[in-house]
């Protein structure tokens, strides 16, 4: 079967076997891409009309327990200069994001075990009370079931947990053997229960990835039916094990993305900022691909190049307004907008305000 019939064949069934993953990872070329993506637009379109989505990133810590071979905030990498947002920083970079129009606020950060449960519902509470009509969507990595659920009682809406790879053995590849591929699984099944809405989502192109590994990614993705899924292209840091491998195709990126609108029609896809710092029309591309999410960065200018996860990574000098303009005008030429609003997933309930 040639790739732009099992293009078709997703678009309408909305699966692939393993096999058919494979050959259409493998042997796609640019007819094929532009199918995908031409698809993949008209469906976003009609799910999400125009719009595209800001969420505001506030990077609160670099500080992380981990020590995975791809990341920049590595624990073992000692040329890092650690830093810790307050809680009336962060709440003071809230402040300034709602006056420029955003309704979500995604608080991001390394493993940090001084952002404990308590100190994390604290700080979930006090936006919530302040800006009532926002989502808080969390990215702070691996945590207990009891964890999660605590942070969804605080008034949590959201959290992103990029699974990487589901593929085991290229988990292992990445990751330091104190990591778990199925205690990452556990989290994402965790989330996804207590009634979060649950991001995923992997690196293209990282090392030691293949086809297969990203069909079985694919595959996880049709099962798991996350809210959001957050797809870039790999980038080498300087400061880890991975300094001397090649960046990821934006090509495939794209293709991927545009594959995932079209599996996933109402999904909320963001064309990430990683893909903006391969590309210099990076975040376009994606929302040509089918994205339909942008996230700018409202941390403090003074701690942005400290949370380098990759090298060269865009936007780490500019004032929050003025990445906000420029995203506006990029958005424009796509034939897009970008609106006020939380942006939740359709099927959302609000399930938090309910949560015994």
């Amino acid at each position: 079967m040639k790739c732009r019939e099992l293009i078709e064949k997703l678009d309408k069934q909305k699966s692939l076997s393993h096999e058919e993953w494979v050959r259409l990872i493998s042997d796609f070329d640019d007819e094929d891409r532009a199918l995908a993506a031409e698809l993949a637009r008209n469906i976003a379109t009609q799910m999400f009309g125009n719009k595209v989505y800001f969420r505001g990133i506030i990077e609160f810590s670099n500080i992380c327990k981990n020590d995975c071979l791809y990341c920049g905030i590595r624990c073992s990498n000692k040329n890092a200069e650690r830093y810790r947002l307050t809680v009336e920083e962060i709440l003071s970079c809230c402040q300034e994001g709602y006056r420029l129009g955003f309704r979500t606020f995604v608080l991001q950060s390394g493993e940090d075990g001084y952002w404990n449960d308590g100190m994390l519902t604290d700080l979930i509470s006090k936006i919530k009370a302040q800006y009532p009509d926002c989502a808080v969507t969390l990215s702070v990595g691996e945590r207990s079931r009891e964890s999660y659920e605590a942070l969804f009682r605080a008034g949590a809406d959201r959290y992103l947990l990029r699974h990487e790879t589901a593929d085991k053995a290229h988990y292992c590849r990445l990751h330091p053997e104190n990591m778990s591929f199925d205690n990452r699984m556990r989290c994402l099944r965790d989330l996804k229960e207590i009634g979060f809405q649950t991001g995923c989502g992997m690196m293209i192109g990282s090392p030691f990835q293949t086809a297969d590994s990203l069909a079985l990614d694919m595959e996880f993705i049709c099962e798991f039916k996350p809210a959001m899924v957050g797809l870039g292209p790999f980038i080498p840091h300087n400061d880890t094990p991975f300094a001397g491998y090649g960046a990821g195709s934006v090509e495939l990126t794209l293709f991927i993305l545009s594959l995932v609108r079209i599996m996933l029609p109402d999904v909320l896809l963001p064309a990430t900022t990683a893909l903006g710092t391969v590309d210099a029309l990076g975040r376009e591309k994606g929302i040509m691909a089918g994205a339909n999410v942008l996230m700018p960065n409202l941390s403090p200018t003074d701690v942005r190049k400290k949370y380098m996860l990759y090298d060269n990574k865009i936007c780490t000098g500019d004032e929050a307004a003025q990445c906000i303009e420029c995203l506006k005008r990029r958005v424009l030429t796509t034939g897009r907008e970008i609106v006020i609003d939380r942006g939740d997933h359709k099927n959302y309930k609000h399930k938090n305000k309910n949560f015994k």
